[in-house]
């Protein structure tokens, strides 16, 4: 059984959770209606349930390779990658006048959700290029644009992102990778990068990275960081290739998972490069394309989860082990409670997970003319990113218990996508620091974000009180504590509030959880599969906010009470 893209899944959350109809409405879009959408999608689902999937299996067993200096990426990427480009995938988002489709944030959500879904290791490649295009349009000079998107939009050739060093991580302000003016007014880049994400391979024209280094005038710390195109091969000024640079792949990285991807260790030995950006501005060049790469994370986690679903559901209709508890004759293992339980919850989280990036996408859709949506979407990032990479990491594990000691075996897969799902939850940013994200940076407005967001979800409640009363006060009753959360965040110091941070973040999706399964439940009139969902998600999943707003509560005090010694075994 492969995965097959939930295209009528999307659609019910655009027509009743999201309102993506707004979006659509707004004269950035006007040119697109429902039926372009409803297109798109349709020929994103035959792409990756019919070429991108069957590749998965593949890219984990057979994985990308180092040989003499040159990557070999894994069998069947190389073509199918092709028809992602030519099919103008890699461009969804970009200016049609530089050759993109230009679509809504939220639609390319959708795409990439599938795309990940069938083959995170290959979903990385078209992602990467995308950020690429995305900071190319914001911040380069008009030579860089005329000469690198047409190419990249195409592509004809990819991007990577170089920020992170091996003395690096988190504290990116922190890398030594060296950069020096020359007289033609290029750079010479020096300096090693790990964990570069897909860069090289073995059938693209040519491989542009997007390199931060520092110059000799910089000061310490992220201020004085800059952004750098460096190309594997200096095009001319027709866009013809030139010349190698000075820039090799050192080793392929051996990771838990995701093995079709190939991970780089990247030296730059005084490589050709050209500023993107202003001089020392290089972290304001990367965070424009921050939100959105986040969300294209967070988006991997809710792949992930709806891959794993579909194989532990039909794994557990399928295996007959003992009677069945309810009486079927033909029953399968999915008779049984705790296993009916299991995917339950696995279907109930992937749904909250979808509806925030989606919901995500809508406000940064919108945000591009309103300033308070983009606030919205500035504020539902790190819950985003945070929330649907954990639920994808649960839900890939949740799948290898429903598949018992089979799941335990390589060759069912469901094991792969726990291990493939791993990942999500550290790059870009690890969910530890989003959560402090949210409870620091996203809460200097004074709370106005999120209150705006839990008096939507009360006036909602409100409003459903008269179909399904006992659901509605629920959710009502959650977002009344969790607003009393928030006022509890604002008032404890900055370190108190990074101590609760990880349990607020998720207090925070599990509130908008409910909304979104009482949303769902209403458009149904009470009566249908999401509201059977919502029922189970309302009364087993909601009420753990309660607890997790406790911790949220606690501050640090408890924390630095325990030494290194306390914690030595």
């Amino acid at each position: 059984m492969t995965y097959r893209a939930p295209v009528s899944e999307y659609q019910f959350i655009f027509d009743h959770i999201v309102d993506f109809a707004t979006v659509l409405e707004t004269d950035t879009f006007a040119e697109i209606d429902a039926d372009t959408v409803q297109a798109i999608l349709n020929e994103a689902a035959n792409l990756t349930s019919d070429v991108i999937a069957p590749l998965d299996r593949g890219g984990d067993v057979t994985p990308a390779t180092l040989v003499d200096g040159v990557v070999k990426t894994s069998p069947g990427f190389g073509d199918a990658l092709t028809q992602v480009a030519e099919g103008g995938w890699i461009g969804m988002l970009a200016d049609p006048e530089n050759g993109g489709m230009g679509l809504p944030l939220t639609v390319a959500t959708a795409v990439n959700e599938m795309m990940s879904g069938a083959c995170l290791s290959l979903s990385l490649y078209p992602l990467m290029t995308q950020g690429q295009i995305e900071a190319l349009e914001h911040h380069a000079s008009d030579e860089i644009k005329a000469l690198y998107l047409p190419k990249l939009i195409s592509g004809e050739w990819c991007g990577t992102m170089n920020l992170t060093e091996s003395g690096a991580g988190s504290d990116v302000g922190a890398l030594r990778t060296k950069a020096t003016r020359n007289a033609d007014g290029s750079y010479a880049i020096t300096g090693q990068k790990i964990f570069i994400t897909w860069g090289d391979n073995d059938f693209s024209e040519n491989v542009c990275h997007l390199v931060l280094a520092r110059l000799p005038d910089g000061v310490e710390g992220t201020k004085g960081i800059s952004l750098f195109m460096v190309p594997k091969i200096i095009p001319n000024a027709d866009g013809s290739l030139g010349e190698t640079n000075s820039l090799k792949v050192v080793s392929l990285e051996h990771k838990l998972g995701i093995h079709g991807s190939p991970t780089c260790v990247m030296a730059y030995e005084g490589a050709k490069g050209w500023l993107v950006g202003r001089e020392h501005e290089g972290m304001k060049c990367m965070f424009t394309m921050m939100n959105n790469a986040r969300l294209g994370v967070g988006v991997q986690g809710v792949g992930i989860a709806e891959a794993a679903t579909q194989k532990a559901l039909a794994y557990a209709e399928d295996r007959v082990q003992g009677a069945s508890p309810i009486g079927r004759e033909d029953g399968s293992i999915l008779d049984h409670a705790d296993v009916r339980r299991m995917v339950a919850t696995m279907r109930a989280e992937t749904f909250v997970a979808r509806c925030l990036s989606l919901a995500c996408g809508v406000a940064l859709d919108l945000g591009r003319t309103e300033p308070d949506q983009q606030a919205r979407g500035a504020f539902l990032i790190p819950i985003t990113k945070a929330f649907s990479t954990d639920i994808g990491h649960e839900v890939a594990q949740t799948g290898v218990q429903v598949h018992g000691g089979m799941g335990y075996i390589e060759e069912t897969g469901a094991a792969q996508y726990a291990r493939d799902a791993r990942i999500t939850s550290i790059y870009e940013g690890t969910n530890g620091i989003q959560a402090m994200d949210l409870v620091g940076r996203k809460l200097m407005d004074g709370g106005d974000a999120a209150f705006a967001i839990l008096d939507e979800i009360e006036a909602f409640a409100e409003e459903a009180r008269a179909v399904l009363p006992r659901r509605a006060i629920a959710v009502w009753n959650a977002a009344e504590t969790l607003r009393e959360g928030v006022e509890t965040m604002l008032a404890l110091p900055m370190n108190d509030r990074f101590a609760g941070a990880v349990p607020f973040l998720r207090a925070f999706a599990r509130v908008l959880g409910g909304h979104y399964h009482l949303k769902a439940a209403i458009a149904e009139g009470g009566e249908g599969k999401h509201s059977r969902l919502a029922a189970f998600y309302i009364k087993r999943l909601l009420p753990e906010h309660t607890a997790l707003l406790a911790q949220a509560r606690l501050g640090a005090a408890d924390v630095y009470a325990l030494s290194s010694e306390d914690l030595t075994a």
